[in-house]
């Protein structure tokens, strides 16, 4: 049932732990801004403790065959501790969930399932002056992306970024050992993760989608308590992943290179005899720049995927690819921030790919363009925000549109609202297969 041990792989790196200042990785940055207890350093065990709640209802605006009314429908109770030892800093982050949308509530680490999610359990330590560890539970993120991801091949949680949950849990934790390096003006990045974390990604439990083996849209209500069946690569240090970061900045300007080593991260290859969804090897060679552009930010990023041998004449894995993606941002009116994007993936080997496919098969573009638009209203000192992102792809003439309003009744109370609408012409098109899964939703958080 307990398919991840955090706790039990930290504490085995126990022993050798230096100390740094905590910093926390992205999309948990305000984490200590509402904390309710802090002792003083004479008290003999100084700790940082925070705590927040949450609940959030929302619901489809159309007929689902194979899911609920209710898209979502929970209460988050997150709590969070840190501890800085004289040598060592441990971090902690739970969320406590009461989700009856949910029919599974056994709890797996892995998918977030059942009524305790982990989100950190690391600790973090400095055992040389050019060098940074911390190791355990711990969310990841790099790359210059906003909301695309290209050599950030850390887990993702596309459920709950389709029903309405807060951004931040987009990004899913992995168990794993993260140095950082640093020889002058050159950083080096190194994340090593000991057995493979998939992401969390669409299986027809919460969201319904196109299934291309059978031809047909399914979700959790088609018959099946769990549509999708995966085999996972799960071996401790066999089915392992490798990324490496190596970035400088150049003045105002900041470049990188990446590498990754391990496998798709949601399923890319289906199994012949069984029909399993499966996860084909991977490797990605990447490169990014990011600096300012006359009155905003300007950002260029690009990957070369290259899959498991035999992708392109294997209908049943995905083939090589070639992704860029290009993006600027500015402030174009008073409190009003937006920024533009392009996207590009382009099929390797694709005449082999075409050959390859049976009699009837849908064929996919070679390649498929995306853009994206993001707009940021702040109104009322800053009290409401108004934001929309809008995903649309030409080639495969669908999209997605991603909207939000928030308002702070007080520092630690606010209010929200938003929708997530799907568009498109084709039901096996990215976007087109989650026309049904259109909601709307509406929460309040407060803090502690």
């Amino acid at each position: 049932m307990y398919k991840r041990l955090p706790i039990v792989f930290l504490l085995a790196f126990a022993p050798l732990a230096y100390a740094q200042d905590v910093e926390l990785p992205q999309g948990l940055e305000g984490l200590g801004d509402f904390s309710i207890f802090e002792e003083e350093e004479d008290e003999g065990f100084p700790v940082d403790l925070s705590w927040s709640v949450e609940s959030r209802i929302g619901f489809r605006l159309q007929n689902d065959v194979h899911e609920k009314d209710v898209s979502i429908g929970e209460v988050r109770l997150q709590f969070g501790l840190t501890k800085d030892f004289d040598s060592v800093s441990f971090n902690f982050v739970t969320d406590f969930v009461f989700d009856p949308v949910q029919d599974n509530h056994g709890i797996d680490l892995e998918t977030g399932q059942g009524f305790i999610d982990i989100r950190e359990t690391n600790i973090v330590f400095s055992p040389f002056e050019f060098m940074d560890a911390k190791i355990g539970r711990q969310v990841l993120t790099w790359g210059t992306g906003d909301l695309v991801f290209i050599n950030d091949l850390f887990a993702k949680d596309y459920n709950s970024f389709f029903i309405g949950r807060d951004d931040e849990y987009l990004k899913a934790p992995s168990d794993a050992i993260k140095t950082a390096f640093f020889f002058g003006d050159t950083n080096v990045d190194i994340v090593y993760v000991p057995r493979f974390d998939a992401d969390r990604f669409i299986d027809g439990t919460r969201i319904s989608f196109f299934d291309r083996a059978g031809g047909r849209l399914g979700g959790d209500l088609s018959g099946r308590a769990n549509p999708v069946i995966a085999n996972r690569p799960d071996r401790w240090f066999r089915d392992d992943e490798q990324s490496v970061r190596v970035y400088q900045s150049f003045g105002a300007v900041e470049a990188a290179l990446y590498y990754y080593n391990g496998y798709w991260k949601s399923p890319a290859g289906q199994n012949p005899l069984t029909g399993a969804a499966e996860f084909p090897r991977l490797q990605v060679f990447g490169a990014s720049v990011r600096g300012p552009v006359a009155k905003g930010i300007g950002s260029m990023e690009f990957g070369v995927y290259k899959s498991a041998d035999g992708a392109a004449v294997n209908p049943l894995v995905h083939n090589d690819e070639f992704r860029f993606l290009i993006g600027y941002e500015q402030e174009i009116g008073t409190e009003l921030t937006g920024s533009v994007q392009y996207y590009l993936e382009r099929r390797g080997g694709y005449d082999q790919y075409v050959a390859s496919l049976p009699n009837g098969a849908i064929v996919d573009d070679k390649n498929r363009h995306l853009f994206t638009v993001r707009l940021t209203k702040m109104l009322m000192q800053q009290d409401l925000k108004l934001s929309m992102f809008n995903f649309y792809s030409p080639t495969d003439k669908d999209g997605y549109m991603r909207f939000n309003v928030s308002y702070k009744l007080r520092d630690n109370l606010k209010v929200e609202a938003g929708g997530n609408i799907f568009y498109g012409q084709e039901h096996h098109s990215f976007f087109g297969q989650f026309k049904d899964n259109t909601n709307i939703y509406t929460g309040l958080h407060y803090d502690f």
